[in-house]
Formats: structure tokens, C-alpha cells, sequence
């Protein structure tokens, strides 16, 4: 009798954690996950619109905004050790520019943003 009801219970614990998808528990958050190559295609896509406020005239906020998203989408950067350290550059560099932006300093919020962008071109060699 042990011995079925372990049966039972080890059958039905397989049973339970088999039962849910971790393809559905990770889209609980309503994030979608990138390819690291494509991640850093869409940073330098914000950045350059970020860039292209800038020359514009644009203001602070509209940079700043860019720069916010430039950043949230650097987050999602993630192959390796390697990678990472390299990609916590571009992040430094992308706070220093919204930093910059928010107190209306666009000449050197550009400047980081040129820097950031040079990290994410050798970022796409690392990949």
C-alpha cells in the first residue's frame, strides 16, 4: 500500500508541473523577448531618432523620451558575460544623455548618444 500511494502521488506531481506551459507564465508580464542582434538594431534605432530630434530642434521631453525608450530596449540585450559588460556601457551612456536631456543639455546629451551608439556597433561583433 506504501508503495502505490507513493506511485500516486509522484504520478500526479508529474502530472501538475507538466500541466503548465513556461512558454504561457512568461508572457505574463506582456514583455516580447528579442534576438540580442535585433535588440541592439532597435536601440540604435532609437538613438537615431533621439539624434534626429536633436538636429530638429526638437525639446527636452521628445529626446528625453527617445533616449528612455533607447533605454529600456538596451535592457533586453542579453547573449553572454561579454555582452553584458559591454552592454552596461551603452546603458551608462544612455543614462548620462536622458540626464543631459532633462536639463535641456542636448549639444552633450548627442555626444553620449554617439558614444552609445559606438559601444552597440562593437556589441554587434561580441554577437
Amino acid at each position: 500500500m506504501k508503495i502505490l500511494k507513493s506511485a500516486v502521488v509522484a504520478f500526479s506531481l508529474a502530472i501538475a508541473m507538466g500541466s503548465f506551459s513556461t512558454t504561457a507564465n512568461a508572457a505574463v508580464e506582456d514583455r516580447t523577448s528579442f534576438k540580442p542582434l535585433d535588440a541592439v538594431k532597435a536601440v540604435q534605432s532609437h538613438i537615431a531618432a533621439a539624434v534626429a530630434a536633436i538636429n530638429n530642434g526638437a525639446d527636452a521631453n521628445e529626446v528625453s523620451a527617445h533616449i528612455k525608450s533607447a533605454s529600456d530596449g538596451a535592457k533586453e540585450i542579453n547573449a553572454n558575460d561579454k555582452v553584458a559588460r559591454e552592454n552596461s556601457k551603452a546603458i551608462k551612456h544612455l543614462k548620462a544623455a536622458q540626464a543631459s536631456a532633462k536639463v535641456a543639455n542636448l549639444q552633450e546629451a548627442k555626444e553620449h548618444l554617439g558614444k552609445a551608439n559606438e559601444v552597440l556597433e562593437d556589441l554587434k561583433k561580441l554577437i
